[in-house]
C-alpha cells in the first residue's frame, strides 16, 4: 500500500450523516497518509455528476461546529500521529450588496497554498456504483486544484469505510433534514492560553474561534509570570515557537482573518481593556476566567464580552497520573525519558561504554535515578564519593588546596577540614573558582579512569551521577546529558526533611545553583522524580529502552561505515 505524507481530505457527506462517518473515514485516511492531514468541508458535494463542481461558501451552522469538535477528539483516538487541520476558508456566512444582490460564491479566487504540498487528495463521496470510479477521481482533483495548491496528477483516493448498515444509512438519509441552526459569528474574537505543543484540544478552540470571529481573531499566549505553576514548565516551548505555529496553523486555517497575538502576562491580558472585543472562547473549565474577564469590563467601562462555550476533548490514552482531557501537559510528562534533542558530536569519545552525564538541582533525585539505572546494567559513577576522595592525603589535590588556602585547614589525621575550607570561599567567587580549578579536573581524571576500567571489562553504559556535571565542563566525558527536575518548592521540602536545614537555607541553596530552566537548556533527556517512585521507574524504563535502541542503532551506523 502506498503512504503518502501529506493529504487532503475533502468530506462531502451531508451534516446530519457526517458524525456517524468521521471516525471510520478518519481510521482509512491514516492508512494512507502518515504525516498531515488538512480537512476540507463541502456537504452535499456531488462529484461525478455531469458537471464539473466548483467550491462555494457554506455557511457557519451550529453543527459545524460539533463535526469540527468530533473531527479533533475522534483523531486523537483513532490517528493521534497525525497532524489534522480543518480548514475553512470556504466557510462563511451569505453576504448581501447594499443593493441586495448576492456576492458571488468564490471562496478560492486563486489556489490557497499550504505549508505542507499534499500528495493525495481522499474523499467519503460514496459511489453510486463502481464504474464511476474514474470520472469521481478526475472530478476530485480538478476540484481540489480549484481550492488548494497542488499537482494536476495528484493521486486521489475513494475511501470506503464501514460507516454504517445499509439499512442505517437509508433510515438516515429518510430523515428529513431540518433546517441547520445559524451560528452566531462577530468581529472581534478573543481566546487566551499556552498553547504549548498544539494538540487537538488546542486546534479544536481555535477553529471554533476561527468560525466565530469574521474580521479580528486576538490570541493571548502565556508567558513568563503565567507559566510559574504550570507542571514541568521547563518543558513549555519559548514564546517565539509557540507564536509562530500559532500564525501557520491560524493563516492555514482562515487566511482571511486578521489574527493579532499578545504575550499574556495576567490572567486577563487585553480581554479587559479592548473595546472592540465582542466574543471570548472558554471551556467549562476556563468560564470562571471568562466571567472575571466581564467583571474587570464592567469595572472598566466596557461591554461584556459574550462566553462562547465549548467542550473539553476526552484524551483516551491518559495514564493515571495524567488529566483526563488532552492537555499539555500530559504530552509534557510524555516527554520524560524520551530523546528531546540529538546527542552532540561525540567522535572523539569511544563508542562504548556510552556514557550518560546525570544532573539535576539539589533535592531533585538524581542520584536515585542513577541508583536505578545501576539496577538496570550501566555501570554507576558517584562524582560526589570521588570529590571525597581527591582531597585524602598525598592525593594532587590535597597538595594543592593548602598551597592556595593555607595548612591551617589540616585536621590532625592530615586530612582537609571541609567545613573550614567551606568558609574560606562561601560568597567570594574568586576564591571558590580557585578552589573548583584544583579539584574539578582531578575528579574528572578519577571519572576517566572509571569509565576506562569499565570499557575493559565489556560494560555498554556508564552514568555520571554529577550534580556539577555542567558547571564543572564535564559533558565532553559524555555521549548524552540527562537532567532531573522537580518544582522549586518540592525541593524545598526535600531538603528541609533530609538535610533539617530551615526553608530560607533550603532556598538559599537552590539560588545558588543552576535553575531547572538553565539545565533543561542542557539536556538530551530529562527526567522527574515529582509523583511517586512506580511513575519514575516507569520513566527509567521507558528512558533505558530508547537508550539501548539508540546504541544499537549507532553500532550499526558503524559498523556500515
Amino acid at each position: 500500500m502506498t503512504r503518502f505524507s501529506t493529504g487532503i481530505l475533502v468530506l462531502t457527506s451531508p451534516l446530519n450523516i457526517l458524525p456517524l462517518r468521521i471516525a471510520p473515514v478518519l481510521s482509512s485516511a491514516a492508512q494512507l497518509v502518515e504525516r498531515t492531514l488538512y480537512v476540507h468541508l463541502h456537504p452535499g458535494l456531488i462529484l461525478g455528476g455531469g458537471s464539473q463542481p466548483r467550491p462555494v461558501f457554506i455557511p457557519p451552522v451550529v453543527a459545524l461546529s460539533t463535526i469540527i469538535s468530533r473531527l479533533y477528539s475522534n483523531a486523537a483516538d483513532v490517528c493521534g500521529h497525525l497532524d489534522i487541520r480543518v480548514l475553512l476558508t470556504n466557510v462563511r456566512a451569505q453576504s448581501t450588496t447594499s443593493s441586495g444582490t448576492t456576492i458571488p460564491n468564490s471562496p478560492f479566487p486563486t489556489p490557497q497554498s499550504l505549508s505542507h504540498s499534499p500528495d493525495v487528495v481522499l474523499t467519503d463521496f460514496p459511489l453510486q456504483n463502481p464504474g464511476q470510479s474514474n470520472q469521481v477521481m478526475q472530478c476530485l482533483q480538478s476540484y481540489t486544484g480549484h481550492c488548494y495548491v497542488c499537482s494536476p496528477s495528484l493521486p486521489s483516493v475513494l475511501l470506503h469505510p464501514q460507516l454504517m448498515t445499509l439499512q442505517e444509512t437509508e433510515e438516515a438519509l429518510k430523515e428529513p433534514e431540518e433546517k441547520e441552526e445559524p451560528l452566531e459569528t462577530y468581529s472581534h474574537v478573543v481566546v487566551g492560553g499556552t498553547f504549548d505543543r498544539l494538540h487537538g484540544a488546542h486546534k479544536t478552540l481555535l477553529n471554533i474561534s476561527c468560525l466565530l470571529a469574521n474580521k479580528r481573531f486576538l490570541i493571548g499566549v502565556c508567558d513568563k509570570a503565567m507559566l510559574k505553576k504550570k507542571v514541568l514548565k521547563e518543558l513549555v516551548e519559548p514564546y517565539s515557537v509557540r507564536e509562530q505555529r500559532l500564525k501557520e496553523f491560524l493563516k492555514e486555517i482562515k487566511p482571511s482573518l486578521r489574527v493579532e497575538i499578545v504575550p499574556l502576562h495576567d490572567p486577563y491580558g487585553v480581554s479587559v481593556v479592548d473595546p472592540l472585543l465582542q466574543c471570548i472562547v472558554v471551556s467549562e473549565e476556563t468560564r470562571k476566567g471568562g466571567e472575571a474577564v466581564n467583571k474587570k469590563r464592567f469595572e472598566n467601562g466596557l461591554s461584556a464580552l459574550v462566553l462562547h462555550e465549548i467542550q473539553l476533548l476526552k484524551d483516551a490514552h491518559h495514564t493515571e497520573t495524567e488529566e483526563e482531557k488532552i492537555s499539555s501537559s500530559s504530552l509534557r510528562s510524555r516527554l520524560l525519558g524520551t530523546l528531546l534533542t540529538p546527542p552532540k558530536d561525540t567522535s572523539h569519545l569511544a563508542p562504548l561504554p556510552y556514557v550518560i552525564g546525570l544532573t539535576g538541582g539539589s533535592g531533585s533525585g538524581k542520584s536515585s535515578i542513577a541508583r536505578r539505572l545501576e539496577a538496570l546494567g550501566a555501570v554507576r559513577v558517584d562524582c560526589d564519593k570521588l570529590g571525597h576522595e581527591v582531597y585524602m592525603p598525598n592525593t594532587v589535590a590535597h597538595h594543592r588546596v593548602l598551597e592556595e588556602f593555607g595548612s591551617d585547614l589540616l585536621n590532625e589525621d592530615k586530612t582537609i577540614n571541609r567545613r573550614a575550607l567551606g568558609r574560606k570561599v562561601f560568597g567570594n567567587k574568586e576564591r571558590l573558582k580557585a578552589l573548583t580549578d584544583i579539584v574539578w579536573p582531578e575528579i574528572a581524571l578519577l571519572v576517566k579512569n572509571i569509565i576506562s576500567q569499565a570499557r575493559k571489562e565489556g560494560k555498554q553504559v556508564c552514568v555520571l551521577d554529577a550534580a556539577v556535571l555542567l558547571q564543572a565542563g564535564w559533558t565532553d566525558m559524555t555521549h548524552e546529558v540527562w537532567v532531573t527536575i522537580i518544582p522549586e518548592e518540592e525541593a524545598v521540602i526535600r531538603i528541609t526533611e533530609r538535610d533539617g536545614l530551615t526553608t530560607e537555607d533550603a532556598l538559599q541553596r537552590l539560588q545558588s545553583q543552576w535553575s531547572n530552566s538553565n539545565q533543561v537548556e542542557h539536556a538530551n533527556v530529562v527526567l522527574s522524580t515529582l509523583w511517586e517512585p512506580e511513575v519514575t521507574q516507569k520513566q527509567v524504563l521507558k528512558a533505558w529502552k530508547l537508550l539501548q535502541e539508540r546504541i544499537t542503532q549507532r553500532q550499526k551506523e558503524d559498523e556500515s561505515s
